[in-house]
């Protein structure tokens, strides 16, 4: 009988291969900023595939999927000791372009002056999961960067995209005709 190849078993001991071959533990700092990355990307499949999402920003997300599973390639990638590597596929263009879709979904969606909360029609509601993980996801990519050399381009990328998803969490909420859920103060 011989082996399916959807598993190695080089994995079973808690270690994986990095871009290169080098091996490094599943829990390291690397592989929980891009495995994070993955969780996000998965979570913003979630939104895409919603009968309710635009054709628009299907074609967005997808775009964003797509720059996830590059910018994990080079996360995946062990970094030498004095190396500063650029992410290859990212550039100063990408997170203008992000900044264009969130500046005409802003356009369309009527301002609100108080914090939002996560919720609303479904698919707003996934989209604020799935900013939640990307904040995560940055949060790991921050802490990888404390050790090692992480391109800064690369946590602009994700700190936009959180920006963009909870812009893009009011679209769908207000093309729903559903009230934004907004945060009251207690008082004392």
């Amino acid at each position: 009988m011989t082996k399916s190849a959807l598993y190695t078993r080089t994995g079973d001991a808690g270690t994986t291969s990095l871009v290169g071959g080098a091996r490094a533990p599943k829990d390291c700092p690397r592989l929980e900023a891009y495995g994070t990355l993955d969780e996000f990307s998965s979570f913003l499949g979630c939104v895409l595939s919603d009968p309710q999402c635009p054709v628009e920003i299907r074609r967005q997300l997808l775009e964003v999927q797509n720059m996830l599973f590059n910018v994990g390639g080079y996360l995946a990638c062990e970094v030498k000791e004095g190396e500063c590597p650029p992410v290859w596929v990212l550039c100063s263009s990408h997170i203008e372009e992000l900044e264009g879709w969130i500046d005409a979904l802003d356009a369309e969606t009527p301002k609100v002056n108080a914090f939002v909360l996560p919720g609303g029609c479904m698919l707003a509601a996934r989209t604020h999961v799935a900013r939640a993980v990307c904040r995560r996801a940055e949060r790991r990519i921050i802490a990888l960067a404390s050790l090692e050399y992480v391109d800064p381009l690369l946590m602009k990328y994700v700190n936009r995209l959180s920006d963009y998803l909870f812009i893009l969490a009011r679209y769908f909420n207000y093309m729903a005709g559903v009230e934004e859920i907004v945060w009251r103060q207690e008082k004392k």
